[in-house]
């Protein structure tokens, strides 16, 4: 049976935040929120609680996984990350986009995709994710919660209790929450390449 934290939106309560991080450190599988519906994710490094979340989500270890950052200082540790690119996310984040880019050695091999050598960056434009990654002091290895079937992420967080209560170990209610997916951004090659509009406006990268 999973926990769920009823934590604030705008305010998150401190206690909480540090009681998910613990959780995440010693190998949870936390349903979260972000600014483009509710996330899966687990500790970088937890090999077991990613396996969980592939059959969760009923998708492949060649997955494209992303780290979800607090903030572009992050970002540049584990991806490889130019000036032209960093001067483009610094004006546009955090918000609702994806950016793929070469991972760096900090990356876990397993997380990277296994042709490209590539990786997903997110810095959200949510309080609650925001204090979370400020608790766990590193980035959180996620993927949208879309369930086997479904085309769009899940966003009511009593609906994802009642499939997943037995599969998680905490689900955080952060509210009911938009179901557009993030805008996706490919740097991985040098200039930024569209790859998916959503929720982001694209335009600042055309």
């Amino acid at each position: 049976m999973s926990q769920f934290f009823y934590v604030h939106p705008e305010n998150p309560q401190g206690r909480l935040m540090k009681q998910a991080a613990d959780m995440i450190r010693q190998g949870a599988v936390v349903v979260y929120p972000t600014d483009s519906g509710y996330a899966i994710g687990c500790h970088i490094g937890d090999k077991k609680a990613l396996e969980r979340i592939c059959r969760i989500r009923d998708i492949s270890k060649t997955h494209n996984f992303t780290l979800v950052c607090r903030d572009l200082s992050e970002i540049s540790e584990y991806a490889r990350i130019d000036n032209t690119a960093f001067r483009l996310l610094k004006h546009n984040t955090p918000g609702p986009y994806t950016f793929i880019f070469k991972g760096s050695k900090e990356v876990p091999k397993r997380l990277l995709n296994e042709k490209r050598k590539t990786i997903g960056i997110r810095i959200p434009d949510n309080k609650i994710t925001q204090a979370l990654l400020a608790e766990l002091k590193e980035p959180i290895m996620s993927t949208t919660l879309i369930m086997p079937g479904a085309d769009m992420a899940e966003y009511d967080p009593e609906h994802i209790r009642d499939i997943l209560e037995h599969q998680v170990d905490l689900i955080i209610h952060g509210g009911y929450l938009g179901e557009k997916p993030t805008t996706v951004i490919d740097f991985s090659e040098g200039d930024a390449v569209i790859l998916r509009v959503g929720e982001g406006d694209p335009t600042p990268f055309e």
